[in-house]
């Protein structure tokens, strides 16, 4: 018996013509039904409770209310995925905090193939929201607080083991939130810290933005050659691969135009498998929530190489995959939830 189950979705989205090619188009997926749409976020609100959906793909910019306030109203009082289809917008972090499990850059409707690129992405991200927790700030879904150590947050190391010591963060869907999560408080001396986050190009120069404002770190949108230091967050671009390099003494990024490894890019293996490579037993990793196996490979590579390694738990993830995967190969030193990453990594810190 054939016990495959589409995904039901709802289309928000004001316009007509837009909301006409994403139906026609997401319907063709296979592993897609399309059981509605709404003109507006108060139409979607009456929709969701009536079709209940399984995933809800939503334009930001709508007219009465937008999909990012939507978002912060809506998901508390009923909790479902949500991908915003949004232009180059800052505000679309909100959002990503108020809960929505992801986002997709709106395409350029005069670029060539343009839209088949966008509508395999958004495909792809409502299988991936379809299987993701939503995690609203103020509920019993929400990750808890921090768990600071007593007193603060300290580093105390060595400033040869500052200067030595190089912190790699990987992540996909959820990782917005889980990265901050991670990095929010630790303090200004902590050793650079290299980013991949995935993320399309544009946004991860305002996440970078975003970083900085919040943290007690420094972080930017890494440059090819940009030195790791102590005290600075170096976040990849999108849609370029980022290593971490030798030179002299200290270490760098290079970030230049690649393929695709392990169906992005930039990819977590690609800055892992770096680290391994020319970090080796001076770099500690960490993989986050995302779907697939991103990651996994290159932090095993690490942990051969004598790297510490950490992983986020199923329970605290948005999806448990390129961190699961890492764990059952054997990638992993340490789980920790994301609210207890930064506390592992500072006790191990404190021993170099």
């Amino acid at each position: 018996m054939n016990t495959f189950k589409k995904i039901k979705v709802l289309v928000v989205d004001d316009s007509m013509l837009f909301r006409k090619v994403l139906i026609e188009n997401l319907s063709k997926k296979p592993s897609i039904e399309i059981v509605g749409y709404a003109v507006d976020a108060f139409d979607a609100q009456n929709k969701i409770k009536k079709l209940n959906p399984d995933v809800v793909t939503c334009d930001v910019e709508m007219p009465r209310m937008s999909g990012i306030d939507f978002v912060k109203k809506f998901l508390p009082i009923h909790p479902v995925p949500i991908i915003l289809v949004t232009a180059l917008n800052l505000n679309v972090f909100d959002a990503l905090k108020a809960g929505a499990v992801d986002f997709v850059r709106k395409p350029d409707m005069s670029r060539s193939g343009n839209m088949d690129t966008f509508i395999n992405a958004l495909a792809l991200k409502i299988t991936i929201a379809s299987k993701a927790k939503v995690k609203v700030p103020g509920t019993a879904s929400a990750l808890p607080p921090i768990k600071k150590p007593m007193g603060s947050f300290q580093c105390n190391m060595s400033a040869l083991a500052q200067n030595s010591t190089v912190i790699a963060i990987g992540a996909s869907t959820g990782g917005t939130e889980a990265t901050l999560e991670v990095v929010r408080d630790l303090p200004a001396n902590t050793p650079g810290i290299v980013v991949t986050q995935h993320m399309p190009e544009g946004f991860t120069k305002m996440y970078a933005e975003r970083l900085n404002r919040i943290c007690k770190m420094e972080a930017k949108e890494a440059e090819n050659g940009d030195k790791i230091v102590k005290g600075r967050i170096l976040v990849a671009p999108g849609n370029l691969q980022m290593e971490v390099a030798r030179s002299g003494v200290s270490y760098v990024v290079r970030c230049y135009p690649g393929e695709r490894v392990s169906g992005h890019c930039p990819s977590v293996d690609v800055l892992f498998r770096s680290m391994a490579a020319n970090v080796g037993r001076n770099g500690i990793g960490i993989i986050l929530t995302g779907m697939g196996k991103d990651g996994a490979d290159g932090l095993l590579q690490m942990r051969n190489k004598g790297s510490f390694t950490i992983g986020q738990d199923k329970d605290s993830c948005v999806v448990y995959g390129m961190p699961m995967v890492a764990q059952n190969i054997g990638a992993v030193c340490q789980q920790a939830s994301c609210s207890n990453i930064a506390n592992v990594l500072l006790n191990h810190l404190n021993k170099l």
